[in-house]
C-alpha cells in the first residue's frame, strides 16, 4: 500500500510502498510518467552501516526525507548510535552517506517553524519568542503576556497544548496570531487516582451559558528586523473563540479560517459569532492595523462545521477572493470582488459538495477541488476530483473511477497522484496529468495474504432514513463462517458526530475499530451515517439541530428494521449498541429514548449533558443556552440523565477518570439518575485515563467482547481473556 506522496522542488514526487520484503521507496516523474526505485536500498543500507558504524537493514530503512533538484537525491535518515538519534544525509548519485550538515539546529519542542525553515517560534512564560535556527539566538516577541491573558495560547478547553496557535506569512518575516483573553473564564478540574494526596489538575474550560467565554485579540508580530520585532494589533474587538472549521482556533498549528496575501502586506481572515450563526470576512493591514468587513453570512443553524476544509483563496493579482459558502444547501465556491466585498459570480453549482480546494491556477482561471455527492448512483460520501472555470463554466471530472479519492495534487498543477478505493476493494495509485489522463499506474495493494489468513470485507448497505424516502448509507460486517439459516444479534456502533459519522473515511482498511472482531464472535455489526451526518447536504446535516439528543437514531432504528427484512438472520429480539464519546453519548440515549429496541449497551465517555461540555460543540450544533421561567434550559431535555428512568435493558457505563475532553461528571450524572431511579446499571471507570483510554484500551475492548456475549449471545466469555495473548 502506498503512502501519501511527497513532491520535490524539481516536480518530482517521492513515497515509500509496503512490500512482502519490507518498505520500499518510489520515485515518480510526471515529466516521462516513469516511475523507479529511488535509490537502491541494498547500496544505501551499506553506505549508512559505512558512515554510521551500525547494522542496518535494506528493508526497513530509516527515512527521513527525500530531497531532489533535478541532478540528483538526497536521502536524510536518522539512526540510533550510541542510542542518540544521529542524522545522516546520502547521495544518491555516489551513495557517500556522511553527518547531516548543523547549518541549522532543530527548533524547540512545541514550536512552529517557518516557511523558509530558518525560524521557530514558541511560547515562553505566556508570551511568544522566536528562535534563530542558525545562531541558536532566541528573541522576545512580546512583553506582557501573562497566566489567561498570553499570546497564542493553544487552549480550547476540551485540548489544551503548548504549542502556539499562528501563521507565518510566506515570506517568513511576519506572524499573524492573537492574545488568548480566559480571564473570568472557569476551570475544569480533575484529580488524579494516586497514593498519598490527589493530584489536581485545573484550567480554563469554557460551558455552555457562561458569561464569559475564550476571545481573541488578533494581531501581526513584525519580525523583519529580529532586533526589533514590531506588535501589530489589529484595529477591532476581541473575536469570540470561534471558527467555521473547528471547535478551536488551531488548525494543525495554524490559525483557522486565516489566510495571508501572497505578498504578506494583509490577512485575510474570518471571525464567527459566539453562536455560529454569523461570519464576517475581513482583510487587515498587516502595517497600519485597519480592517475592513469584505462581507457577512449568516445562517438560521451554523455557518461552515467542525471538521470541514477552508476553501477559500485570496488572489490579489486579479483582485479576486474564492469564498466557500453553505447558503444554497450544498457546500459552493463564489467567487468576489477583494477590494468591495461584492458577489462576481457563482463558482460551483447543482448537488454535491466541494470538499477541498486544491489548486487555483490563475493564469488559466481554473480551480481543481475534490467534491462528493457529485456523482449519480454512487456513494455520496465518494470524493472525486475535479476541475472548473472561475465563471463556473466547463465542470470536468477527472477522476473516473467509482471509488473514494485521495488526491495528491503537483505544486504547479500540472499532475496529479490518485489513490483510490472502496470499504471493500483496496487501494490502487496511479499519476495523472492535469487533464485527468492516466499516464502510469503506479501501485495495486495485494490483499491475497490477508484473504487467505480470513479477511472478510463488510458489506455496503444502503437503507431509508426516517422520513422513509432519504437514502442513508453504512457498513454491514458478519461473521466470516455465517449461517444463513441462522439468527444473529446485531449490534450497532455509533459516532453521530454531528461533525463526522459512524463509518468514518471511505477508503480501504483491513479493520475499522473492533468491528469485524466483534462480529466473529457471532454478531452482524453495522455502521450507519444517519441524517444529520455531514458529507451532504446542510438540510441533511442540520435535520436534529437544536435537539442533539436526536444523534441519529430515528436513523439508526428505521436502518435496522429494513436490514432485518432484507436478511432473515438478523435477530430484532436482541439489539445491542455502542459507541464512544459522542457515540456514548448516543449509546445512552438509544437505550432510554427506545428502551423496546435496544437491549443491551456500552456508552464509553459520553458527552450526556453538553452542558456539561466544552462551549463551542453545544452552542454550535444546539444553540445558546437559554433559561425557562421554570428553571430548567432549553439544554435540560437534551440531556440523558433526564431520560434514566426509562432503562430496561443492560447498561455498561465507562469513563476515564482523568478525561480532559468530555469529563468524567457527565458520566456521574446519569450514574447518579440511575441510582435515584433505582435501575441496574454496571459501571467501568479507568483511572488515570484521559479521553482515549490508552493502555486500557485492550481492557475496555474485552470487556466491551464479554459484555455482548453475556447478555445478548447468553454465552459464557471466557475469564480474563488477553487480547493478544492467543488464549
Amino acid at each position: 500500500m502506498a503512502s501519501a506522496p511527497t513532491w520535490l522542488s524539481d516536480g518530482r514526487a517521492w513515497y515509500r510502498v509496503s512490500t512482502e520484503a519490507g518498505g520500499a521507496y518510489i520515485l515518480v516523474d510526471p515529466g516521462t510518467g516513469s516511475r523507479v526505485p529511488a535509490f537502491d536500498h541494498d547500496r544505501l543500507a551499506a553506505a549508512l552501516g559505512e558512515a554510521s558504524g551500525q547494522t542496518i537493514d535494506a528493508t526497513a530503512l530509516p527515512v527521513r526525507s527525500l530531497s531532489g533538484d533535478g541532478t540528483g537525491i538526497t536521502v536524510t535518515l536518522a539512526v540510533q548510535v550510541d542510542g542518540d538519534a544521529s542524522t545522516f544525509t546520502c547521495a544518491v548519485a555516489t551513495y557517500r552517506c556522511a553527518p547531516a550538515s548543523q547549518e541549522l539546529r532543530d527548533p524547540p519542542p512545541n514550536s512552529v517553524v517557518s516557511p523558509d525553515g530558518t525560524r521557530a517560534a514558541f511560547i515562553r512564560d505566556y508570551n511568544l519568542w522566536m528562535q534563530d535556527l542558525a545562531t541558536g539566538t532566541d528573541t522576545r516577541l512580546t512583553h506582557d503576556g501573562v497566566r489567561h491573558h498570553g499570546y497564542a495560547t493553544n487552549n480550547a478547553g476540551w485540548t489544551h497544548s503548548d504549542r502556539p496557535v499562528l501563521t507565518w506569512s510566506p515570506d517568513s518575516r511576519k506572524i499573524a496570531t492573537f492574545r488568548h483573553d480566559e480571564r473570568g473564564v472557569g476551570d475544569m478540574v480533575l484529580t488524579r487516582t494516586n497514593v498519598g494526596r490527589p493530584e489536581v489538575e485545573a484550567w480554563p474550560y469554557p460551558l455552555p451559558g457562561d458569561s464569559v467565554i475564550f476571545r481573541i485579540e488578533r494581531m501581526v508580530i513584525d519580525v523583519s528586523d529580529a532586533a526589533a520585532p514590531r506588535l501589530v494589533p489589529f484595529d477591532m474587538p476581541p473575536d469570540a473563540h470561534r471558527s467555521m472549521v473547528s471547535d478551536h482556533v488551531a488548525c494543525g498549528g495554524r490559525a483557522c479560517d486565516l489566510l495571508w496575501f501572497p505578498d504578506g502586506s494583509q490577512v485575510a481572515f474570518v471571525s464567527s459569532s459566539r453562536d455560529h450563526k454569523e461570519a464576517w470576512v475581513r482583510v487587515a493591514d498587516a502595517r497600519t492595523a485597519a480592517v475592513r468587513t469584505l462581507f457577512h453570512e449568516t445562517s438560521e443553524t451554523h455557518i461552515g462545521d467542525a471538521g470541514a476544509g477552508e476553501n477559500w483563496r485570496v488572489l490579489p493579482e486579479s483582485n479576486e477572493l474564492i469564498w466557500w459558502s453553505q447558503r444554497d444547501n450544498w457546500v459552493h465556491l463564489y467567487l468576489y470582488d477583494l477590494t468591495t466585498g461584492a458577489l462576481k459570480n457563482r463558482i460551483t453549482t447543482g448537488d454535491g459538495n466541494v470538499v477541498d480546494l486544491l489548486h487555483v491556477d490563475e493564469a488559466q482561471r481554473t480551480i481543481y477541488f475534490t467534491g462528493q455527492g457529485k456523482e449519480p448512483g454512487r456513494d455520496p460520501y465518494f470524493e472525486h476530483l475535479y476541475r472548473i472555470g472561475f465563471d463556473g463554466s466547463g465542470e470536468e471530472l477527472l477522476t473516473p473511477e467509482d471509488a473514494h479519492h485521495l488526491i495528491s495534487m503537483a505544486p504547479d498543477g500540472g499532475a496529479f497522484i490518485d489513490r483510490f478505493s472502496t470499504p471493500t476493494t483496496p487501494p490502487v495509485a496511479v499519476l495523472r496529468n492535469a487533464d485527468g489522463e492516466l499516464l502510469t499506474r503506479l501501485e495495486e495493494a495485494d490483499i491475497s495474504r490477508l484473504v487467505a489468513a480470513g479477511w472478510k470485507p463488510p458489506t455496503a448497505i444502503t437503507m431509508k432514513g426516517r422520513d422513509g424516502t432519504t437514502d442513508i448509507h453504512g457498513l454491514m460486517y458478519t461473521p466470516t463462517r455465517l449461517d444463513s439459516t441462522r439468527v444473529y444479534p446485531i449490534v450497532n456502533y455509533i459516532y453521530p458526530g454531528p461533525q463526522s459519522g459512524s463509518v468514518g473515511s471511505r477508503s480501504f482498511t483491513s479493520a475499522r475499530r473492533d468491528n469485524q472482531a466483534l462480529a466473529e464472535l457471532g454478531f452482524v455489526v453495522v455502521a450507519i451515517d444517519g441524517m444529520g451526518t455531514p458529507g451532504r447536504s446542510k438540510a441533511f446535516h442540520d435535520t436534529y439541530y437544536g435537539n442533539m439528543i436526536d444523534n441519529t437514531l430515528p436513523d439508526q432504528v428505521a436502518g435496522i428494521r429494513q436490514l432485518a427484512q432484507r436478511y432473515p438472520f438478523i435477530d430484532l429480539d436482541r439489539v445491542g449498541i455502542w459507541g464512544h464519546s459522542g457515540g456514548g453519548f448516543a449509546t445512552a440515549a438509544a437505550m432510554f429514548l427506545y428502551p423496546e429496541f435496544f437491549h443491551v449497551g456500552i456508552s464509553e465517555s459520553g458527552n450526556h449533558d453538553n452542558r456539561n461540555y466544552e462551549d463551542d460543540w453545544g452552542e454550535r450544533y444546539h444553540g445558546l443556552l437559554v433559561e425557562n421561567p421554570d428553571g430548567t434550559d432549553n439544554y435540560t431535555a437534551v440531556a440523558t440523565q433526564t431520560h434514566a428512568a426509562n432503562l430496561q435493558g443492560k447498561l455498561l457505563l465507562a469513563h476515564g477518570g482523568m478525561d480532559d475532553n468530555v469529563p468524567p461528571f457527565n458520566t456521574y450524572l446519569v450514574v447518579e439518575a440511575l441510582i435515584e431511579a433505582g435501575k441496574d446499571f454496571d459501571l467501568l471507570i479507568l483511572p488515570n485515563a484521559r479521553h482515549g483510554y490508552g493502555r486500557f484500551n485492550n481492557y475496555m475492548m474485552r470487556r466491551r467482547w464479554d459484555y455482548f456475549t453475556q447478555h445478548l449471545l447468553g454465552a459464557t466469555p471466557p475469564k480474563e481473556y488477553v487480547i493478544g495473548a492467543g488464549g
